[in-house]
Formats: C-alpha cells, structure tokens, sequence
C-alpha cells in the first residue's frame, strides 16, 4: 500500500490548507510567527485543534469572565476536568457538564454515549467516584418528520446503552422540543460523582524526568478533527463528517475507571487528565502548559488499533476511553502491574522536559516542535461585535398580551399532551436509574436525590433551561435558568451548592448572537451572585447552527444540592387527603414563551416572565426552612404550564389523590400564567399556623380523596376533570407521536 505524502509546509500555505482545519489567514500568520518558520502538517493540525472554539473558547473568554466562581465551599473551580465543592466530613462532590451536540446530529447513538463517556471520565480524572448521570436535550417537534424521531430515539438509546453498561445510574434531565432544534438537537450529558478530599487530582504534567504515560484503549483514526468540527455550523454537507465521530465502548470505560480510581490511591501519581476533544494533544500540551513544564513523547510507543497510522492522525484521534498520566520516574512498572489486573495497557511514551515545548518523534525524526503554552495558555481570544436584534426591541414592545382561552378543561388536557410537559416515562424507563442502590427519588420529580452511603447526607441534582424565554430576552431567560434549577433543588430539600453550565449558541461571528451570549451570562452571573451558587465548571457549545438557521440560545444549568438529613428529602406528588394546597408567589399576566402561547398561537413572542431576584431569593429560603421545620408534605415549583399542569402533575404522581382549588383573577393567568418564584406547597392542617407564618404562602385549597381535579376561579368552576384522563393524556402523548 502506498502513502500518501502530506502536504509541504509551503504548500499548506500557498494552497491555504490551514482553511480546511479550521485556522483563519490570520491565525495561520500568528502560527508562522510564533514558530519563526513555517509550521508542517502535524504542527498545523495540533494548533487547528487546540484554537479551535471548543479547546480554546476562543470568541467565549470574554463571557466567561463574567461568572462568579468562588465560594466558601469551592476547593476547585473552571480549569480543571471538573468543579469539585466541598460538602463536610473531608467529602467533596465533583461534577461537570459537557456537550455533543454536532456528533449527535451526525451520528445520534454514537454522538450520545460517547457524550455520556467523556463526561464520566472527566469527574474520575478528578479522582471521584461517578454516582450519577444526567442529561439536557433538545430537538425539533417530534411531528415534524422521520429524522427528529429518529433522532430523538437514537440519542435516548445512546445515554441509556453506555450508562447502563457502566453501571452509573442516569438519574435525570429535561427535554424541549421546539422547530429551531430541527436540524441541530442540544445532547448535554452532566456527570456527578463523589471524593475525599485527599484524593483529589488535577491534570498537571510537573517534574522534570518524570514519566509520561499513556492508559487505556489503543487509538484508532475516529474522532479525528472531531474539535473542529463541533466548532462549525452544520450543514447539509455535515453528514460527510460521519468518520470524524467517535466510538464507544462503556465495558472498557468500566475497567479503565476502576484503574484509575486505584490509580489516584498510589503516590506514585504525579498528574491525570482525560484524552477528550483533541485527544493526545490537548491532554499533553494543557498538562505541560497548566504546570509551566514541556512535554517530548515518542508516537512509535502510541498504542495503536491501525496501521499506518501518521503523527497527525495519533496526535488528532479523538478514540475513546483514554486517559493520558504523568508519573513519577522510577515507578513506571507498578503502574503498568496496576493496569494490567484490568487488562488494560499502560505504556510510558514519553517524559515531562523543563523547555515548556511539546516535542513529538516519530519514526526517528522530529514530526512537531511547538511551544506548549502558543497551544493552551496563549490561545487567541476575540471580543466579537454585539448588537441587539431588532426582533428583540419588537418583542420588548409587545407588553403582556394574554391568551384568549375558550375551553379551560380541554387547553389543559392539551397542554398536557405537549412533549415539553408531558410525561419523558418513554425516555428514563429505558435507564437503569437504580443501579448502585443509592437512589432516593427517581426521574420524574423537581429533581433527583441521591443517598450518600455511610451518612444522614443526599445530594439533589438538576439540569435547567427554558430556551424560549431566553430567546424573547437573554438576561432575564438567564437568571430564570438559574433560579429554576435552584428551585427544583430547593423543592427537594436541599441547599443549592453550585452550578455547572453549558452554553448551547449559535455562530458567535453573527453580532446578534454574541448579544444573546453576553447577555445570558450577565442574567446567569447575577443570578448565581444572588443565590451564593457560584460556576465551577462547565462547556461552550457554539455553531449551533444548520444551514444559517441558529438554535434558540440555550445556556443548560447543572446545579447540585445537598441535603445534610435524608428526612429532609421531599417530593412533588400530593401525600395526603386533607391537606392544605399553598401557593407561594404572585401570578402576573405573562405568557410570553409560555406552553400556552406557542399551544395557540404556533409561536412565541412578546416578554417574558419577570425575575426579581430578591423575591426569587425570598421565597425559596422561605420554603426550605419550612421542609427543615417538618411543615411540607410535597413541593413542586410552578414552570411550562402554570398552576394548573404542576396540580395535575401533583395529583398524577399520587396514590389516586386530587385537588379542590379556589382562586380570584383573571381566569387565564390564574391557571396558565409562567409567572416566576412560584411554589406548589402541601401541608397538614395542624401545621397550618406555623407554615403560614414562615412563608407568607396562600392557601387556594385541599387534597381530595376523590381523584379529580377541580379549579374554581372568581367562583366559577373552569376545571372539573378526573385524574385518570389527565393522566392517560400526559403519560401518552411522547409515545402516540413516535408511533
């Protein structure tokens, strides 16, 4: 077989090469300038990747600064694998958020497990334990054609065929459907895991002489240039990109995670980093740069599945299931001894150099010669043009309209059959949400709960976004991203800890677009502020785009929780006939972006919901002191929907319970409004006294024995419909539309 030469250093310029990896003109100049010469393929294609937007966040710095990321309780923040928050007794909980969204468009199973993978490896790259998956997603209306269903099944089989093979239970979510996702789904997958603060762990390749080696599976030519290519809008070309996604296998991930849990244990241990976007060479070039040392490593020691294979290809695989160490010379045999009980390889391909280069040998000759930090810590940033849409400015002008609602009882039924808010049973009955027994509250609630063995402690755990209301205006969509997460942390018992963020954007060269960037982080950053939840992590994910056509802006909030006594832990379904239904907020005339408005108009517009962040603060305070009194039976906060969804939601996940409600207004808000800071609250009548002066909450009515819903409104009964055909419409309405 013959092979093909790569390209010359001149012809890579002349012939402008450098474009199709993804470097601009003026890029490439910056590369020729560092160097002081011409850069060869190899050292081309390691500076395409690492300056690609997903490696460097090169147009995104800027907006990340604006995030708060300290807090008493941090013992790592953005820059490592994961944010790791400490949580008492010499315990921590690490977690991250990362996205897949362009392999998922490509290649919807694949592009999802591999997404699950890579985020596991993250937190036990750390040294933790993953306890727990979760996902955020988005696609495009499922009755819209054949290739969102298939999508949407090929990414659900993807998270739950890597997560139930690993053994980590997938615990919770959200899923959106909307038009803008057609072409482009958002697959987010966050990973939670468990340490003790002594086995903590960071991705530094330090020490002179100190050996470099290589774990875990060999590496093949899939995934490559798979950075670059989530750093670029899709199009109908796109599919042509299916050999650049990856492959997964979780049985090896399985085994190479136990390794290196033992790992982090050994002394012999000098610094750990996942193989993810880029590979080999951003693994290398952020370990050697973050610890201010080089790299040289010999590619002819690169396990390797292929033959053949180049300097560029070894260096740009994105393979999976690979972990890149540095560990102390002299003990490089216990190590491979470690790794071998698992039957997988560890090989020492290179050493840690006091040069601050990264220099790669290949077949006895020099394939790449680059300064570690041109590649990582000195990646160019831009500060992008922003400008307000003018949509934005129509919108803002619009005020408040409220939908006229001829049949109450159908909308309801309606809304309840609409993807976003009807049952997701089809999708996490096909996750093992069980394994590892620590569960405590199941998907399907505000959000999960899992136990932490050997103590009274849980964790809550969540992921967030209503890409509507950030679309009709980015910061106040960004602070109800964060507040609704803390809400459904809040409803569950727990103390929001922090926040893990990925931001989903279209092309960040469109000024507009980077308006709706700068502004959401501006919306998220003071929410955060306001509730002492600072961002330890997370991923950018822009080019979300398909044939020009943007995503709706969706930044994902992860927020974690923690529960310091498993009594605390409360649930959303109504306990109890007799007790006392509370609702805790202000119901405003507000339905843009609501369920309601897209039902009966087809579309979104005007403003959306208010947040003042000091009510917001208030009342979930409020509302957790409350269930640490023992004064709540079940807590379920008010979103896609209204009042009247999160009654029937309650009354659904009951034992054959309803609800009697009373209230006064303008019957449409009073039963759809999307207005925030708004709590569903149940409490037994003795505790009636105490739970009313605590929070100030309204009574609107009682559980009922019968199972019916029945709403009252300026004393005329708009709802009057059993539980069960609520329910059939709810838990039917996902699987009708794929069937």
């Amino acid at each position: 077989m013959l092979l093909k030469l790569e390209p010359s250093p001149e012809q890579i310029k002349t012939d402008r090469l450098y474009r199709q990896m993804g470097l601009s003109d003026s890029e490439f100049a910056k590369v020729e300038e560092i160097l002081g010469r011409l850069p060869n393929y190899t050292e081309t294609g390691l500076f395409s990747v690492m300056w690609s937007e997903h490696c460097s966040y090169k147009n995104s710095k800027p907006i990340l600064k604006k995030f708060p990321t300290k807090g008493e309780r941090v013992l790592q923040g953005p820059g490592e694998g994961a944010g790791v928050v400490d949580i008492g007794d010499g315990q921590a909980v690490v977690f991250k958020i990362e996205s897949h969204n362009h392999p998922s468009a490509i290649e919807p199973y694949q592009g999802a497990a591999t997404g699950v993978g890579g985020i596991i490896r993250d937190i036990f790259s750390m040294g933790a334990r993953p306890i727990a998956l979760l996902n955020s997603l988005r696609f495009g209306e499922l009755d819209s054609s054949s290739r969102v269903r298939y999508l949407f099944k090929e990414v659900v089989a993807g998270i739950a065929g890597y997560g139930n093979c690993i053994g980590i239970p997938t615990v919770g979510g959200e899923i959106q459907f909307d038009a803008s996702y057609d072409g482009n789904p958002i697959v987010n997958a966050m990973c939670v895991g468990l340490i003790n603060h002594e086995d903590m762990k960071k991705g530094l390749a330090s020490g002179v002489g100190n050996t470099v080696m290589y774990v875990g599976a060999k590496t093949g030519r899939d995934g490559i240039h798979g950075a670059t290519f989530a750093s670029e809008e899709l199009t109908d070309e796109s599919e042509g990109n299916r050999p650049a996604i990856q492959v997964g296998d979780p049985f090896m991930e399985k085994l190479l995670l136990e390794a290196c849990l033992e790992l982090v244990k050994s002394d012999a241990l000098v610094g750990i980093q996942d193989m993810g976007a880029a590979g080999l060479t951003s693994s290398s070039a952020e370990m050697a740069s973050k610890a201010g040392f080089g790299i040289e490593m010999n590619l002819d020691l690169v396990p390797q599945r292929e033959t053949g294979m180049t300097a560029y290809e070894m260096m740009l695989s994105e393979s999976q299931e690979r972990m890149l160490i540095v560990v102390k010379k002299g003990r490089e045999q216990e190590i491979t001894d470690l790794f071998s009980k698992f039957d997988l390889e560890a090989v020492a391909i290179g050493t840690v150099t006091e040069d601050k280069k990264l220099l790669l040998v290949h077949q006895g000759e020099v394939a790449a010669d680059v300064p570690v930090d041109a590649l990582a810590l000195d990646a160019p940033v831009y500060h992008k043009p922003s400008a307000e849409p003018e949509y934005f400015r129509e919108f803002q002008a619009m005020g408040n309209p409220v939908p006229e609602v001829e049949n109450f009882q159908e909308t309801l039924l309606s809304l309840l059959k609409q993807p976003t808010i009807a049952s997701k049973e089809w999708v996490y009955n096909q996750y093992d949400y069980m394994v590892g027994t620590s569960t405590v509250v199941a998907p399907g609630s505000d959000a999960a709960v899992i136990r932490i063995r050997g103590t009274q402690k849980a964790l809550a755990m969540t992921t967030d976004c209503n890409s509507r209301y950030l679309y009709l205006d980015p910061e106040t969509g960004g602070r109800i991203a964060v507040a609704e997460a803390a809400r459904n942390v809040v409803c569950s018992g727990a103390e929001p800890l922090a926040v893990t963020d990925n931001l989903n954007f279209g092309s960040p060269e469109k000024p507009e677009i980077f308006w709706q960037m700068e502004k959401a982080a501006d919306g998220i950053s003071e929410a955060c502020l306001a509730m002492n939840a600072p961002v330890i992590g997370g991923n950018v994910s822009l080019y979300n785009e398909t044939n020009g056509n943007a995503i709706y802006p969706t930044p994902v909030i992860g927020m974690v929780g923690l529960i310091n006594d498993i009594s605390h832990i409360t649930t959303q379904e109504f306990k109890e006939a007799g007790d006392l239904i509370y609702l805790l907020g202000e119901t405003k005339d507000e339905f843009g972006g609501s369920e309601l408005q897209k039902l009966i108009h087809g579309d979104i517009f005007g403003k959306s919901p208010e947040l003042d962040l000091e009510t917001e603060v208030k009342h979930q305070k409020a509302v957790l002191e409350a269930i640490h009194a023992g004064l709540v039976q079940s807590a379920h906060d008010l979103s896609e929907g209204g009042l009247a969804v999160a009654l029937a939601e309650c009354s659904i996940g009951s034992e054959r319970l309803g609800a009697a409600v009373e209230m006064d207004g303008n019957p449409v808000s009073a039963l759809f409004s999307e207005s925030q800071s708004r709590f569903l609250l149940t409490v037994k009548k003795e505790n009636q006294e105490r739970f009313e002066s605590l929070t100030g909450a309204s009574l609107i009515g009682t559980v009922t024995e019968e199972p019916a819903l029945t709403m009252t409104v300026n004393g005329e009964t708009v709802i009057d419909e059993q539980v069960e055909k609520l329910e059939s419409a709810w838990r039917g309405a996902i699987p009708c539309l794929l069937n």
